[in-house]
């Protein structure tokens, strides 16, 4: 899924949604917002931000490192 937001998202857009899912987290007890949208929104910030980026690698598979290949 994150491959498919960082192909078709901006990078300008990626920082404010990522910061906008996790403040929508913080009020997930909320009836439309939920927790779901912290760690997407971690996610969306870590493909900007270059330290995050680099420990999110480290924490995932490798499998989850590598971009898919395309055909």
């Amino acid at each position: 899924m994150l491959v498919r937001i960082r192909r078709s998202v901006p990078n300008g857009l990626r920082l404010p949604l990522g910061i906008g899912l996790c403040v929508g987290g913080v009020l997930g007890f909320l009836p439309i917002l939920g927790f779901w949208m912290l760690p997407l929104g971690f996610a969306l910030i870590a493909m900007d931000v270059r330290w995050l980026r680099h420990r999110m690698q480290r924490k995932s598979p490798p499998a989850m490192t590598q971009a898919p290949e395309d055909h």
